[in-house]
């Protein structure tokens, strides 16, 4: 699989962006406060582009 830019929408409307070569699995820890310091923050955290 080739690289992917993504984008989230925090909790408080806020989004993220970020970049991944596996979107599963950069996803969940995103969802499970394994991912950025941003959207450990401001769970939950939502898909809304790839």
């Amino acid at each position: 699989m080739t690289g992917c830019v993504y984008i989230l929408q925090c909790g408080d409307g806020s989004y993220y962006t970020g970049s991944t070569k596996d979107i599963e699995v950069r996803l969940w820890q995103h969802q499970n406060g394994q991912g950025a310091n941003h959207t450990r923050k401001h769970p939950p955290v939502e898909l809304v582009f790839l």
